[in-house]
């Protein structure tokens, strides 16, 4: 089952995204569309994100399959980081957003993980509407030597499933330095 107004919610959600620079190294496939834009900010119009960028993979239709993001922040010096707390926040806008928009999400607990190499913490979220499966999501979160850093992937039910050794070749690749 195919689900734009899913992937819209998403990329609606994940906000634009910004070049990287070289201290994050992320290696798309060649089929994957990449894409770059300014740093987020908010109302103030504060940079409230550093670094961001975000791939889709689309089917042979150009149906997106999955849309991954991952960004980095400067954390402000000696701030300590809750990151379940932070976690569970990310978790709460999504559902939140997805709710607004007709769609349930049923999330599994926030555990342990790894991301670039250092310790993270993780949920996966299954997203309903009308009782039907319609994508999956993961968020995943980390912390290191004063930056945060946030990756988020979601795909249609069928995607999801298809797509996911592809997503767990970027994450086993990814490369994140002080």
């Amino acid at each position: 089952m195919q689900c734009r107004a899913c992937f819209t919610t998403l990329l609606l959600l994940l906000g634009s995204p910004a070049a990287l620079a070289d201290d994050l190294i992320i290696t798309w496939p060649g089929d994957w569309e990449v894409q770059t834009l300014p740093p987020a900010q908010n109302a103030a119009g504060e940079v409230i994100s550093g670094l961001r960028q975000r791939a889709v993979k689309n089917d042979p239709n150009g149906d997106p399959l999955m849309v991954m993001e991952l960004t980095e922040s400067a954390l402000n010096p000696g701030h300590e980081v809750n990151l379940p707390g932070v976690l569970l926040e990310m978790r709460k806008a999504v559902q939140k957003n997805f709710v607004e928009r007709g769609f349930m999400s049923v999330c599994n607990r926030i555990h342990d993980s790894t991301l670039g190499g250092m310790p993270a913490v993780e949920t996966t979220c299954t997203i309903t509407q009308n009782g039907g499966h319609v994508m999956t999501q993961t968020l995943v979160a980390a912390t290191r030597d004063g930056k945060a850093y946030s990756l988020a992937y979601a795909g249609s039910a069928d995607g999801y499933k298809s797509v996911e050794p592809v997503v767990n070749g970027i994450r086993a690749s990814l490369r994140l330095q002080p």
